[in-house]
């Protein structure tokens, strides 16, 4: 299974406001191993960010001056995650600047060219009901070390997530049986008539029976003659 851990910076918070994205970050995971084999760019959004979102991820206009544009990248951005599931969290707001930015390239919506889309912030609502639920909150919870992350990254909060999310779902390995190989399944059973085997019969001592039938007068006591045992006795006499 191939999965994709994606995360967004962008100029604001409203792509239908004009607002485009200046870094995207991927990370791939393959049957939940990392696999090294990740995506970054930086992007020249060809407008300014505004000063809320500057401070937020620290990426200046001047360094995306000579970056290139959402139309040079976007083939080999596409063919990266082609039938993959994506994990992103908070997922509409990235799937959102990301439609926009195809939409700009005239191509089709983010979720006609993968598998699915899973959205780790609803997962963790569900997990932890009442809680927060930033990365950087579940990074704390989980254990995951994000001492290096002093400003919002694509690169660096999409491997965060990819410890987050195999934090979260490391239960479901146990629901998972171990994948045999081909010796395995190929092996020829062989069956055992146990109608040959004597099993020994050990019986109850005298001390055993009688320790046994005090703690059931004990329970009948407690239960005021109402056990299930002494009703069958009474109703067989």
């Amino acid at each position: 299974m191939r999965q994709i851990f994606l995360d967004t910076e962008t100029t604001g918070l409203s792509a239908d406001s004009g607002d485009r994205v200046i870094e995207i970050g991927c990370v791939e995971l393959l049957h939940r191993k990392l696999t090294g084999n990740n995506l970054h760019f930086y992007l020249n959004p060809e407008r300014d960010s505004h000063e809320e979102a500057l401070r937020v991820h620290g990426i200046t206009n001047e360094f995306l001056k000579d970056k290139p544009k959402f139309g040079a990248v976007v083939d080999q951005f596409l063919e990266y995650i082609e039938g993959a599931e994506v994990i992103i969290h908070n997922a509409p707001f990235d799937v959102s600047f990301l439609n926009k930015e195809l939409e700009l390239q005239g191509r089709k919506p983010f979720t006609t060219f993968v598998d699915s889309i899973t959205d780790t912030l609803v997962m963790a609502k569900e997990m932890f009901p009442g809680k927060r639920n930033s990365l950087d909150s579940l990074c704390d919870r989980l254990e995951v070390d994000n001492s290096g992350r002093t400003l919002h990254g694509a690169l660096l909060d999409a491997e965060l997530l990819a410890d987050v999310y195999i934090n979260m779902t490391r239960g479901q390995d146990a629901l998972l049986m171990e994948v045999e190989s081909s010796d395995e399944l190929n092996r020829t059973t062989e069956y055992v008539e146990l109608r040959s085997f004597q099993l020994p019969v050990i019986a109850a001592s005298e001390q055993e029976l009688t320790q046994h039938e005090d703690v059931l007068t004990q329970l009948d006591k407690s239960s005021g003659g109402n056990t299930v045992w002494r009703n069958a006795e009474n109703s067989v006499a």
